[in-house]
């Protein structure tokens, strides 16, 4: 069954919230939202999807990107919606502490009526590391020891963690258990393999080709299935256009987790301009609307 998503950065929390309300009746899957804390006036660092055909175009943070909070916006999305899936792609979680991320993560989770989908990355950009006080080079190790700190306080019982970068006594997050999906992602083999290994799903980074595309979403299975692993494994792939031919020909090759930059098909002058274009937009795919009532 395909599904096809809504993939925005640098949007408004308000227009974020307008979209989402407009999409939960039209059939879109979800709408995953981009984060950066913050803009460094200087860095040095390189997107790793840079080697992948880019969406936008110049400096992914400038002086005009719109930066929001993602679970603060969720959250009110989630007040409006009753459908639509809440994703990050990808929220900056070495950043952060786990126990901090697990209660928010919890709060939107119950809000929404188990609607999250929480996809991780481990970050690029060494001066939003450096603003933090966190030591760039340990990404990837405190990006692992986050997830594992998630899942013991997702469970909904006591528990005490002594690891590499997090340590604490006995501690109960959340008086029952809750289960939120973790969607891993990244292109490198790195990162495909950290998916596989540690993921409930996995998301492109960038805007890969369709030949690029196929070929990650085959390792990632090749992977799981080295591992042992067996089951439901979404595999979220970004299109760089709105076209039903090549939706057709995705679908066809195995690739159903499709997902849209909201920025190609929100557009217009005003709010009804702008869902009328998103409702094409939505019966051009062939997606069902949400029943009323």
């Amino acid at each position: 069954m395909t599904s096809v998503g809504l993939s925005a950065y640098g949007m408004t929390g308000n227009d974020l919230v307008e979209l989402a309300a407009c999409a939960d009746g039209l059939g879109f899957d979800a709408l995953w939202i981009g984060e950066h804390v913050l803009r460094p006036l200087v860095h040095a660092g390189e997107h790793p999807s840079a080697g992948t055909s880019q969406h936008h175009s110049g400096p992914i943070i400038d002086i005009e990107t719109e930066l929001v909070d993602p679970w603060i916006v969720h959250a009110a999305i989630a007040a409006v919606t009753t459908r639509i899936k809440l994703g990050t792609a990808v929220y900056l979680a070495p950043l952060r502490h786990p126990l901090h991320t697990a209660r928010t993560t919890i709060t939107v989770q119950e809000m929404s009526g188990g609607r999250v989908l929480f996809g991780v990355g481990a970050g690029w950009l060494e001066e939003e590391f450096d603003a933090f006080g966190v030591p760039f080079r340990t990404r990837m190790s405190r990006t692992e020891e986050c997830l594992e700190v998630l899942r013991k306080a997702w469970s909904g019982t006591a528990f005490r963690h002594e690891g590499k970068h997090f340590r604490f006594e006995d501690v109960q997050v959340h008086p029952r258990p809750v289960e939120i999906p973790v969607i891993l992602g990244g292109n490198s083999p790195a990162a495909l393999a950290r998916a596989s290994r540690l993921g409930d799903g996995w998301f492109t980074s960038g805007t890969p080709t369709f030949v690029e595309s196929l070929e990650m979403v085959r390792e990632v299975h090749r992977l799981r299935e080295g591992l042992g692993k067996v089951g439901e494994f979404p595999c979220y792939v970004r299109l760089a256009e709105v076209d039903v031919a090549e939706f057709e020909r995705y679908c066809d090759h195995g690739m159903g987790d499709l997902v849209i930059w909201a920025d190609m098909v929100w557009r217009g002058r005003t709010h009804r301009e702008r869902c009328d274009r998103l409702a094409a937009i939505a019966d051009k795919l062939g997606l069902q609307p949400a029943p009323s009532g």
